[in-house]
Order: C-alpha cells, then structure tokens, then sequence
C-alpha cells in the first residue's frame, strides 16, 4: 500500500482514539496495556512481514529500488510506519512503511504490479496458517503447558494473535480502495489504470478510506471476515 499521509491525518487519528475510548476500548487501562504488550510481536512481524513480501517479489521481478533502499530485509525498523502501527494498536487496522517500486523495470509491468501488489497480503495469510498450525502443535503436544499454567496462556494469546493481526492486515489491505492493495490488485486485474476512472478514485482514495473508517464500514467488513477466516484456519488443524 503507499503512504498515507495526509494534513487530515492526524485528526483522523484522534477521532478513532476517541472513538475506541467511548466504546470502552480503554476501560481498563491495565489490561489494555498487557493486551497491547502481547499483541506487540504479532504486530511487528505483521508489518514487516508484509512490506518484506512487497520488497522480495518486486526485487526478484527485476525492480532493484527495493534493494537500493535497503528494503528486501525483515527488520522492522525498515518497515514499520509509526502511523499505521498506532492506528493498529488503537483502531485495530494499519500498514507498514509503503514500498517504492518502479514498473519500468519490469518484464511485464501489468503482471508484476499485479504480483507484487498480491505479495504482501499472502504473506500475511502465510504467516497465519503457520501459527495456526503451530498453536495446534502446541496443544497436541503440550496441552498440559498451554492449558494449566500461566506462562503457557501467554504463549496461546501471543500465537493466537499472530493469527489474527495478520488476517487483519491481509483483508484490510485487500480493501479495493486507494491507496490499499486491494486497489492495485483490481487495477491491474481490469487494466485501469489508463481509465479515467482510475485517477478520480485514486485522487480522492485518503477521503473515501476516511469515511468509511469514520462511518464504521470498514470495521463492519473487518469483523466478520476475519472471524471466517480465523475459524477457517483453526477448522485445518483442529
């Protein structure tokens, strides 16, 4: 996805905070702050994850501007967007540091925008049938640990929420709205880009995002699709 910067930004930042804060996302603090410090690594590697995969594929088609920017690597501090990780903490979606590509530099620019667009969000699909299979792993093996003790319920909510941050960042993305990956991908899909069309949605794609985030929309498609999926995911190996 590319950036999302905007004058607006930050104000739409403090609406969703106000917003989590009257529906009682911060109630109690305390458990807000230990819900956020097991969250945080399912984050970071979400993130980073997904940027990686939009770097790694964009440098094995041929785009060596990932690589020059120091791109194609999982450290986070290469990835992560201060911006989307606290609108992920706070509103429950986000994105990392977007991935500068150049098409020129592809074989065939349709197909590998079209790939490299697609990249990032399997990543997080991949990244999330891993840990559910690895949380499965553990209650088969350990069932008494993850079960019984308190260490082992940590160790749960950590994998449990590999699985759900990235199911987050993968349909969030997949949202067919710009600047969201979801947009590159039907662009590509039904050649777009020389439409019309393309640049009146792209033009004006931070204010449609806002307002359906604003509206609830975006949380009303979030919610039940990545409750399908987690099922789905958890349905393979248990």
């Amino acid at each position: 996805m590319k950036r999302l910067y905007n004058p607006t930004f930050l104000v739409l930042i403090v609406v969703m905070a106000a917003m989590a804060f009257l529906n009682g996302r911060f109630a109690n603090p305390l458990d807000w702050l230990m819900n956020m410090a097991l969250m945080l690594p399912a984050i970071v590697i979400g993130l980073s994850f997904h940027e990686f995969g939009h770097a790694f594929a964009a440098y094995k088609l041929g785009d060596m501007t990932p690589k020059y920017q120091g791109r194609v690597t999982l450290n986070p501090l290469s990835h992560i967007d201060p911006f989307g990780f606290l609108c992920l903490m706070v509103a429950g979606f986000g994105w990392g540091v977007p991935v500068q590509v150049n098409p020129d530099n592809f074989k065939k620019p349709r197909r590998d925008e079209l790939i490299v667009s697609v990249a990032g969000v399997a990543v997080n699909f991949l990244i999330a049938l891993v840990s559910a299979g690895i949380l499965a792993l553990f209650f088969k093996f350990n069932y008494t640990f993850i079960a019984m003790t308190y260490m082992g319920g940590i160790v749960q909510q950590i994998i449990s929420y590999l699985i759900l941050i990235n199911l987050v960042l993968m349909i969030f993305n997949l949202l067919p709205i710009p600047p969201l990956d979801g947009f590159g991908i039907i662009t590509e899909l039904f050649n777009l880009r020389n439409t019309s069309f393309y640049y009146q949605i792209y033009d004006k794609g931070f204010l449609i995002l806002m307002v359906l985030i604003l509206l609830n929309v975006t949380e009303k498609i979030l919610s039940p699709t990545v409750n399908f999926f987690y099922t789905f995911l958890l349905g393979l190996f248990f």
